[in-house]
């Protein structure tokens, strides 16, 4: 076969263009995804019981873990030292020990979290999905809620708390709140209030403003199983109910 035969330059195209394929897929493969470089805020009273699964729930995706203590009795902030999380001491008053905790750590991205509630394996390849999206940082995120009881009364539970996550755009505290820092600067903050400082937060973002995320934050159910499920979401509901008519947050901790 002579050089420059028809034969010869196609079999020179196919090694050209095998190795082309070759090197275009090696450009096409997707980079992996990086977990946000992300500080996880808990406040805590008297948590020392539920704290460390808490805690072993996050593993060591988290850069920073604060835990707001407000002088707690039972060795919380002890607990939460040996666990290796930084413990910044605050004044009583969920939301002024989240803003504290927050104040406290310097990562673009913040998760508020309870000291009763764990996150579902998987979570952190949830919230990678989440901070990815191309409008994440003007978004703020929650888990869907669950609680740690086989109970029909926990299941029914769980299904108001998705339709009023869905139809109203309330989630509450202890579904976890994932916000970047400039996107919770821009609202003012976390509310400095004894309670509802999570209602007032989300109020503040708006519905528009608040996406799930596929994973769930798992809640102690002990509140509800100690006072009766319907007893203690008929009174949540009242003190919900208080406080969109203006009644201030003092006053609805002693209603409480």
């Amino acid at each position: 076969m002579r050089a420059g035969s028809p034969e010869e330059a196609s079999r020179h195209c196919v090694r050209s263009t095998g190795g082309n394929l070759r090197h275009s897929r090696r450009r096409m493969q997707p980079r992996p995804i990086a977990f946000p470089d992300l500080a996880v805020v808990i406040p805590a009273r008297n948590a020392a019981a539920t704290l460390p699964a808490t805690l072993a729930s996050l593993g060591d995706a988290p850069r920073t873990v604060v835990v707001a203590d407000c002088g707690s009795a039972d060795g919380t902030a002890v607990v939460a030292a040996e666990l290796g999380a930084r413990v910044v001491p605050a004044p009583e008053g969920r939301g002024i020990q989240l803003a504290m905790g927050v104040a406290a750590c310097a990562e673009p991205w913040v998760l508020l979290l309870h000291a009763d509630t764990v996150l579902s394996p998987g979570w952190q390849n949830a919230v990678t999905a989440f901070a990815a999206a191309p409008d994440a940082a003007r978004v703020a995120g929650y888990f869907r809620f669950r609680l740690d009881d086989d109970a029909k009364e926990a299941r029914r539970l769980e299904t108001a708390v998705a339709w009023r996550c869905r139809w109203l755009g309330l989630p509450y505290g202890d579904q976890g709140l994932l916000i970047h820092r400039g996107l919770l600067g821009r609202v003012g903050g976390v509310p400095e209030e004894p309670m509802m400082e999570d209602v007032a937060l989300v109020r503040r973002l708006g519905r528009r403003r608040l996406r799930p995320i596929a994973a769930e934050a798992v809640t102690s159910a002990a509140k509800f199983r100690r006072d009766g499920y319907l007893r203690r979401s008929v009174r949540n509901v009242g003190l919900l109910s208080l406080w969109f008519l203006g009644v201030p947050p003092r006053v609805l901790v002693r209603l409480g």
